[in-house]
């Protein structure tokens, strides 16, 4: 499966478009992370924790994505796009949402 942020892939053809694919994970981070995190801020700037969940949160997404994509018969996704937003009020929950179009390509 070839997954790109460009719309096409350099010498290969799009011979058909499946339609608008997703992959969305929404990810808890603990009360034990949140208090760490907000200490190693206020010290050296990085939080490894949080760093960590928004990796793992982005590859589940574009698995999720990769997923959908071969459930529709396709070889590709391109064009994707991936957003990140905080939930609730604390920012205790982050979501990961990865979307564009699933091809095939020869």
């Amino acid at each position: 499966m070839i997954l790109t942020t460009t719309p096409m892939v350099e010498w290969k053809k799009i011979t058909k478009y499946h339609g608008i694919v997703f992959g969305e994970v929404i990810s808890g981070v603990n009360l034990f992370k949140d208090f760490f995190a907000s200490i190693r801020d206020m010290i050296w700037g990085r939080s490894g924790s949080y760093e960590e969940e928004l990796i793992k949160a982005r590859q589940t997404a574009l698995e999720e994505l990769t997923k959908r994509a071969m459930e529709k018969g396709a070889n590709a996704v391109v064009g994707i796009d991936i957003d990140y937003e905080v939930l609730w009020n604390k920012g205790s929950m982050l979501m990961v949402t990865a979307s564009w179009t699933a091809v095939t390509i020869s």
